[in-house]
Parts: C-alpha cells; structure tokens; sequence
C-alpha cells in the first residue's frame, strides 16, 4: 500500500463518525430498537456494536504496534450484543465513545512509519495481520453500518 493509498483510507476512517450520525439523522428515535429487516440488528445495536468495534480495533492496532508478533483475538460480535444488551440501552454514550476512539486514533495512525505499517502479526480468524490490514478494514467499516442504517430507515419510514 502507498503512502496516499494509506492516507485516503486514513481520511475514510476518520469521516466514520459523521457518516454514522449522519445516516441516524432523521432515524425515528422510538423506531432504534427494531430489526425491521428479519435477521439483521437494529440501529442501536449497530450503534453499540460501533462504538464496542472501536475500542476494541483501537487496541489492537496499537498492540499491533507495540508488540512483536502480536495475536489478535476474534470475538462474537453476536454473543457481544445479546450479552452486553446492545437492545436496552442508550445510544448517546456509545456515540461519543465511538467518536473519542476515532478522534483518538486518527492522529497515531498519521504518525506511523512505514515499517510500523508493516508490523506483522495474527489474527486468530484471519491469519496474518497487519496495520494495513487494520486499516483496510475499518475504513469501511463504519460506511458500511452506516448504509445498514440507512437500508433499516428505509424499511421503517421509506426512502429518503
């Protein structure tokens, strides 16, 4: 990955946050707990899993980092919202934790080297692992719970 590659993902990473909140902007507040699509969380589920993901993932990029040979433990994200009752709580506090992770990250991620993009280490369901490979992850993965949002106000209230 190039330096500008890094960067433009950096910049994706960083725009997560507001392209959450945007896609909740509107979102009926008394609709955040419905799975109006059969088999997919609601909105504050997403929110929490969110803002869990990013501390998590704000973790492991820095263990990636600062240790050699750093193994990277997967979880179940399921077991995580049925466990840590994503379904019954706020969403508000999970919206600034995910924000302060981010806001956190972002300028760490801007400072890494380009052996220290290289660091390698293990995912236990992924293999080799990387900061790159971190990165090119969670880009994306805030855009991509925000379309999520977007396809569960559709299905409540009709496109917008």
């Amino acid at each position: 990955m190039t330096h500008d590659e890094r960067n433009r993902l950096i910049e994706r990473y960083a725009e997560g946050p507001d392209v959450v909140a945007a896609a909740l902007a509107g979102f009926p507040a008394g609709a955040l707990t419905e799975r109006a699509i059969p088999g997919k969380w609601s909105a504050a589920e997403i929110v929490h899993h969110l803002s869990d993901s990013e501390g998590i993932s704000a973790i492991r990029v820095r263990r990636l980092v600062a240790e050699p040979h750093a193994v990277i433990a997967g979880y179940d994200q399921d077991e995580y919202a049925r466990a840590l009752r994503y379904d019954a709580r706020d969403i508000a506090p999970a919206l600034e934790l995910f924000r302060a992770a981010r806001a956190a990250t972002v300028p760490f991620l801007r400072q890494l080297t380009d052996d220290e993009w290289a660091r390698e280490g293990w995912h236990t369901e992924m293999g080799r692992y990387t900061p790159e490979t971190w990165l090119g992850i969670y880009a994306a993965h805030a855009h991509g719970h925000a379309d999520q949002i977007r396809r569960l106000r559709a299905a409540l209230t009709g496109p917008r």
